[in-house]
């Protein structure tokens, strides 16, 4: 397909040191997250049905998230600003997870790989944010446990990234995105800055949560089967953020993703269309390759002219590991902000 090539093996090389860019970690304020008793704590108007819980009000947590900074980023540089592109990591994952690429000894693959992709002139420098995707009050617990509240959280990241992260970081960097204009031209405007993507759950959470598909909890509060065999069951619609995000990426998409006409349907009552969706996998992953095939088929049928580009790829031999999810971004990253 057009544009969608192998990720040259010097993009993973570091560049001259004037060329790479900083990573930050950041503490941020969070109003909106599942608390101890699986109530959605907020500080918003949400209703219990829209949330398909109980809403309540409560005190805010502090959660932490990494940020890239492109080389020449200056924070008192009134002049320019630039886009952001939110990175999301998979079930057993942190906000560390894109940074090290699993292996706690190489951390500057992926930030060699940014690097490369701007000093190339491939895309413009550009902020990633790389948050922990588990909306929830015991956030830093990374296990897999179908009925815990950190992994209730991964269903409702929509709400702290609306109403939380993605506010903290329009405010405290030079972003050309404004989330506090609201006017209907500045929506426009600012949707096309942002982009988001993520690996495995959190390829699911750009699906389900972004373009809009069903929130999942334990089958032990739902009192329904799991479809899958992993204790998960579908719950209520989220109501998507396409007013936010003019551009989706999904790598290796977890099998509570979704279908293509579920999502479909949430884009075609969208009041926005969707820019550009870009859904890979690779062809030998045994656990996101029934997923992927299921949010692909029908959706571009579905969803026609509310969907204006979409690139589902398919890589050879590819597994359930960085080499697919780096491609990804790789090549996402140059179909973004065009």
């Amino acid at each position: 397909m057009k544009n969608v090539t192998a990720v040259p093996a010097e993009y993973f090389r570091a560049v001259h040191a004037d060329l790479q860019g900083t990573i930050q970690e950041v503490s941020y304020r969070v109003g909106n997250y599942i608390q101890r008793d699986r109530r959605l704590v907020t500080d918003r108007n949400i209703s219990n049905r829209e949330a398909g819980r109980e809403t309540i009000a409560g005190e805010a947590i502090y959660k932490k998230c990494s940020i890239y900074l492109p080389a020449g980023y200056d924070p008192t540089d009134s002049g320019r600003r630039y886009n952001v592109l939110y990175l999301l990591h998979g079930v057993g994952g942190d906000q560390y997870e894109w940074l090290h690429n699993s292996k706690a000894d190489e951390s500057s693959i992926f930030c060699n790989l940014l690097d490369n992709l701007i000093a190339n002139g491939n895309i413009d420098p550009l902020i990633v944010v790389f948050p922990n995707g588990r909306s929830s009050y015991d956030w830093t617990d990374t296990s897999f446990n179908a009925e815990g509240t950190h992994m209730l959280g991964f269903y409702y990241f929509d709400y702290e990234l609306r109403f939380d992260l993605v506010p903290f970081i329009e405010s405290n960097y030079k972003t050309l995105a404004n989330i506090s204009d609201t006017t209907h031209d500045g929506i426009l405007y600012n949707r096309m800055h942002r982009a988001i993507a993520g690996l495995s759950m959190g390829g699911m959470q750009v699906l389900n949560l972004i373009v809009g598909g069903y929130r999942h909890d334990s089958t032990r509060f739902t009192g329904t089967n799991s479809p899958w065999n992993n204790g998960l069951d579908r719950t209520v619609l989220a109501p998507g953020m396409i007013d936010l995000f003019a551009y989706v990426g999904a790598f290796s998409n977890a099998p509570t993703s979704s279908d293509g006409k579920t999502l479909a349907e949430s884009l075609i009552s969208s009041r926005h269309n969707l820019d550009l969706l870009y859904v890979t996998c690779g062809d030998a992953d045994r656990i996101a390759m029934d997923s992927y095939t299921q949010t692909v088929e029908g959706l571009i049928h579905h969803a026609g002219d509310h969907l204006h580009h979409f690139y589902p790829i398919l890589i050879k031999d590819g597994c359930h590991d960085f080499p697919v999810w780096n491609n990804g971004v790789y090549n996402f990253s140059r179909l973004i902000f065009q």
